[in-house]
């Protein structure tokens, strides 16, 4: 298995592994809208035998630090394909992209996702930062950061706000 960046030979196979692994279209339909609108965005896919079996998105968040704004990055979505679920795809693909938000010196990481599946990786409850998602009714235990630069140095907190497109999907 391969992990690398998205070409656009991959769009298609993007938004079906993301329609199929979230029963629905407005995963793809998000993926697809911030690609054509925003330069920023990691994209990586995991390829077997010349498969798409898996996608992750990383997009611009901020939040505020005093009266600055931080910038950082939101982990959505990531999908494997139903078939390769539960053999470390999705895993490959956190870590991939943890390293190179890391390398480019990206301050942190914020992600609304499973409570079982994150935390192996570092992520911890934002609220603990004092650090919340824009949206009403996001579960505590939910939204989560990973800090790559030292939280006590950055001193964020507040609403961490997302890309709009994402307000469809919540």
């Amino acid at each position: 298995m391969e992990i690398r960046p998205e070409t656009d030979k991959d769009y298609v196979a993007i938004k079906a592994l993301n329609d199929l692994a979230f029963r629905g279209e407005a995963e793809g339909s998000i993926v697809d809208k911030i690609r054509s609108s925003c330069e920023e965005v990691i994209s990586l896919v995991a390829v077997e035998e010349g498969e798409v079996i898996g996608h992750i998105l990383f997009t611009p968040v901020a939040t505020m630090s005093g009266e600055d704004q931080v910038f950082g990055m939101g982990l959505a979505p990531m999908a494997v394909l139903p078939d390769y679920q539960n053999r470390g795809v999705g895993s490959l693909l956190v870590k991939e992209g943890v390293r190179i938000l890391n390398e480019i010196g990206c301050p942190f990481v914020v992600v609304l996702g499973h409570p079982n599946f994150y935390p192996r990786f570092g992520f911890e409850k934002a609220s603990s930062y004092a650090l919340r998602a824009e949206w009403d009714g996001v579960p505590d235990e939910a939204f989560m950061v990973l800090f790559l630069k030292e939280p006590q140095e950055l001193n964020v907190s507040g609403v961490v706000k997302f890309r709009a497109e994402f307000n469809k999907a919540v």
